[in-house]
């Protein structure tokens, strides 16, 4: 669960093309946008600053490499981390490359910013068509798993979320293309987030 304070906040939303939620929303809102809604306005955090720096096609090394200009500059005190829907596109070879980028972004804003909360997500479901590059994104899954276990990171568990909908089928209703959300896709996400840190979930719009 996330701590509020009393005091205004910096929310800092790190990840890929999920995160950004281009082109594939068609107009609707991504997940944190309607993240954004529920803490500013329904939460009456009015003050509170929600930052989305997810760049379409980045994996874990790439937000690393750019990380004062993605998070450090912004100064959060809560950062989330969704990434690996790209990285699993490098198959079992690339986990140890991905833990380690994962593990040194949490311990430099740590390092950076006493106090800092952070959050991870394991990726959304891909469909059938979409494993054919990221047959082992599974496996990444389970390495954000562990590692919200080895670092005390709060965990939101999409893709225990999204199976738990569609254990006997494809996820084909909340998906745009085999791999991006679509604006169901995104709000179920949203709502997942929110409860997974303790935020209830959005009031009806």
């Amino acid at each position: 669960m996330i701590r509020l304070s009393s005091e205004p906040m910096t929310w800092v939303m790190a990840g890929d093309s999920i995160t950004q939620a281009v082109y594939h929303t068609h107009g609707e809102r991504g997940w944190v946008e309607h993240v954004h809604e529920r803490i500013r306005f329904q939460l009456d955090r009015l003050t509170d600053i929600v930052v989305n720096t997810g760049v379409s096609g980045w994996r874990a090394p790439a937000v690393l490499g750019s990380y004062e200009h993605l998070i450090g500059r912004f100064r959060p005190d809560v950062l989330s981390i969704s990434l690996g829907t790209n990285d699993a596109r490098a198959g079992l070879d690339g986990l140890d490359e991905f833990r380690e980028a994962m593990r040194t972004i949490i311990a430099k804003t740590r390092s950076d910013h006493e106090g800092v909360q952070i959050v991870l997500h394991t990726p959304a479901l891909v469909s059938m068509a979409g494993r054919d590059e990221r047959g082992e994104q599974p496996a990444y899954c389970q390495a954000v798993r562990e590692l919200a276990a080895e670092t005390d990171a709060l965990l939101v568990d999409h893709e225990a979320h999204w199976l738990a909908r569609f254990p006997d089928a494809e996820p084909l209703a909340w998906l745009d293309d085999p791999i991006h959300p679509n604006a169901a896709g995104h709000l179920a996400m949203a709502n997942d987030t929110l409860r997974a840190l303790g935020l209830g979930e959005l009031d009806p719009l």
